[in-house]
Formats: structure tokens, sequence, C-alpha cells
């Protein structure tokens, strides 16, 4: 069958409101409808609405913006800051990949940071250093494979990725030196991996914000909490932990993700061997009934992976 034009898709999926049921219609891949119906949402700033009764809402303004979701019962996977590298597959990413192959999560979440830029880094090297950087190539191609694992088990996950600002160095360099090639496919980061969802930030019912990163320091978990005035789920400082804050409006968690990375990875050595507060893992949130029960940590201990009191790898 031909190609249908975006009207004559737009038209089609208004019609029959199920990807499964245009997947069937044009006899081509349900993978292909979800990316088409995507594009077309961020492209023209529509809602193509599903009428599944189990389909998650779900809403992206641009992939710069917020994303808004809207669902009542779900396990979210949540890891920030992979830095992904060549031939460095770490024990958290590990963890993550059997996790969800086990606990089939709604939605996958990858806050941050997966594609670490170091090449084009706006730091001038510091010496002749003994690890080779990985140029921007190199780089792509593992977050590829990487992603490509966690796509292989995700099953019918939404696969979101929130954008970070190791993220933005890929565009924002090229929209640097050449803003002539605006929307030329592949000067976005979202162009290289069609599968995820690409957004600033993702809004859970309107009590659970995801984003890369807000506050520092070694309080920035309960800032992030206190201030937003609702659950804050960040990265960004490489630590691993839950934080609980309560007051007159209710009861409120603000969680920081760790990192997906090894603590002592070849990209690390910025750190010039100092002591650092890190910790390799990730978090879990359950939603029951719209609201974020307490969440749970996977974290990575002496080189080995724990979740609920059991050695994961």
């Amino acid at each position: 069958m031909k190609r249908l034009t975006d009207y004559e898709f737009i038209e089609l999926w208004n019609e029959l409101k199920s990807p499964t049921l245009v997947s069937k219609k044009l006899g081509i891949d349900v993978r292909n409808i979800h990316n088409r119906r995507r594009n077309l949402e961020n492209k023209y700033k529509i809602r193509l609405i599903s009428s599944h009764h189990n389909a998650q809402d779900y809403y992206v303004r641009d992939y710069m913006s917020r994303m808004d979701v809207d669902i009542e019962n779900a396990t979210i996977f949540v890891a920030s800051d992979a830095h992904y590298w060549p031939d460095e597959i770490s024990t958290a990413h590990q963890a993550f990949v059997k996790l969800i192959k086990k606990h089939k999560p709604e939605i996958v979440v990858m806050n941050g940071d997966a594609f670490d830029g170091a090449s084009i880094s706006r730091y001038p090297k510091a010496s002749w250093a003994t690890v080779k950087t990985p140029t921007v190539k190199e780089e792509l191609e593992s977050v590829a494979d990487r992603l490509g694992e966690i796509e292989k088990v995700a099953g019918n996950a939404k696969c979101i990725f929130t954008l970070g600002n190791h993220d933005m160095r890929y565009e924002s360099k090229l929209a640097n030196l050449a803003p002539e090639f605006e929307g030329v496919a592949g000067f976005s980061l979202k162009d290289h991996f069609p599968r995820w969802l690409f957004c600033m930030s993702v809004m859970i019912n309107r009590n659970t914000m995801i984003k890369h990163r807000w506050h520092n320091g070694i309080h920035a978990t309960y800032s992030n909490a206190l201030k937003s005035g609702t659950n804050l789920i960040s990265g960004h400082l490489h630590r691993l932990q839950a934080t609980i804050v309560s007051d007159y409006n209710g009861t409120r968690w603000g969680v920081d993700t760790g990192t997906l990375a090894e603590t002592d990875g070849d990209h690390m050595i910025y750190g010039e061997n100092n002591p650092a507060n890190h910790c390799s893992g990730f978090a879990v949130l359950t939603i029951v009934d719209g609201r974020l029960i307490q969440p749970e940590l996977c974290a990575v201990l002496d080189g080995h992976a724990y979740f609920r009191g059991q050695k994961i790898c």
C-alpha cells in the first residue's frame, strides 16, 4: 500500500483510534505506527487519542518541553546519568535490563545524560590523558546498543528520554556551528533513537515530576520536593537516595536516581580521583490509584546490584 500523507494518516487514526487496528489496516508493523503517531503529534502539536481503556493518556508539546502522563496504576523504572561509552557495560545497566524484563513496567525513563558528549564538552582538555575520548559517532553507537538492550525487554512499555545537560551538548554544538542545518535529519539527538519519546520533563498525574536536574548540593532531594510542592525525581548528582517531606500540604518524595554508570568509569576521569558521594543504581516508582507510594532503589554495592534484598547481578 502507498504511504499515506500526514492528513490521511491522521484521518485514519481518528476513525480507528487504535495502533493495532491502524497497523492491520495498513499492513504495517505496529511499532512504526506508534512512531508515526508520535512524530505527527509533535509536528502538528495535536493529540491522537487511543480509545483503548488501558492506554495511558500522554501528550508531548515538543521534545524540548514537558510531557504530561495520566495513568492510574503503573510501575515506572527511572535511570539517569548512564554516560554510555564504548565497551563499558555497567553492573547497574545489566540490573536495569534484568529487572525491566522481570517486572514489565508500564513506563521506562532514561532521565538524562545517556549521551556523554566527552569530545564536544565546553571544558578544555586538562592534559594528554591516557584514556582515549570516544568520538561522537562511537558514543552514539554505544547509546544505541545499550538503549536497544532496554528496548528488547521493555515490551509495550512507553520509553521516555528526558534530556540532560550532557545530552544537550549534541544539539547545542550543531546549532551553534551549523544553524543552517536546522531540521535536517540526524541533527537532533532524538533522530537517532526513534523508539524513545524525547522531552525535557515528565509530569505523572500532576503530582510526580521526573526531570534531569534542579537543585544541587547534599540536600538537593529535600529542596526539590519542598520547593516544587510535588514529588520530584531527578538525577545529575550521581547520588542514590529518597527523601520524604511532610507538611500541611501532605507528604511527598524527593528522589535522586543515582548513576547507571560505574562510579569509577573512564567517563569520570575529570574527577581527579577525589572521593565522590556517588552511587551506581536506579529507582523504581510504583503508582497506585494515581499516587506515588514509597520509591524503591536498586543499588550497586561492591560490584553487585541489589534490589528488595536480593542480588540481581
